[in-house]
């Protein structure tokens, strides 16, 4: 497996990580090249770009982790995070059963009531249900700190190219 990190601060996460970042691993890097082998995981504000990013591209993503994120329970999204909250659960709606099958694992992962991104994450699950799209949660406690983030990775990580 190949761990890539890209930075997260630029002005457009989707446009950088489909553009630049995928393409320099692939071709760089002995890798396969579907979305069966490629996994995209995010933790706080690199959660939300992973749901921003794997949302409207479940075509690139088999495997999608979320860790002590979750979408904004007001839209719009601040800042560098685009898209108004609601245009991601219209394409889940839309699009509930394609999803459902895309996904091989949807993880959604937090620090318990502690962590600062809780109730955000409490309210897109919600939202999810009534959707019906299929996740697993997982929560310890710890709040919004690294060693959760480990502890999620963890649990995660042994799900991922089965």
């Amino acid at each position: 497996m190949v761990i890539v990190m890209c930075d997260g601060n630029s002005q457009d996460f989707t446009a950088e990580l489909l553009n630049d970042c995928i393409p320099f691993v692939e071709e760089n890097y002995r890798v396969k090249k579907d979305r069966s082998h490629r996994a995209l995981a995010g933790l706080s504000m690199g959660g939300i770009h992973t749901l921003n990013t794997a949302i409207p591209h479940p075509e690139l993503f088999a495997y999608v982790g979320v860790f002590s994120s979750g979408w904004w329970a007001k839209a719009p999204m601040p800042g560098l995070m685009k898209m108004d909250t609601e245009t991601y659960y219209s394409l889940l709606q839309e699009k509930k059963d394609e999803y459902n099958a895309s996904f091989k694992e949807f993880w959604i992962s937090m620090g318990g009531k502690e962590d600062i991104a809780y109730e955000n994450c409490r309210i897109m699950r919600e939202r999810f249900d009534k959707i019906g799209i299929k996740y697993t949660y997982y929560e310890t406690n710890g709040g919004h700190t690294w060693p959760v983030w480990r502890e999620s990775l963890y649990q995660f990580a042994p799900l991922l190219f089965k």
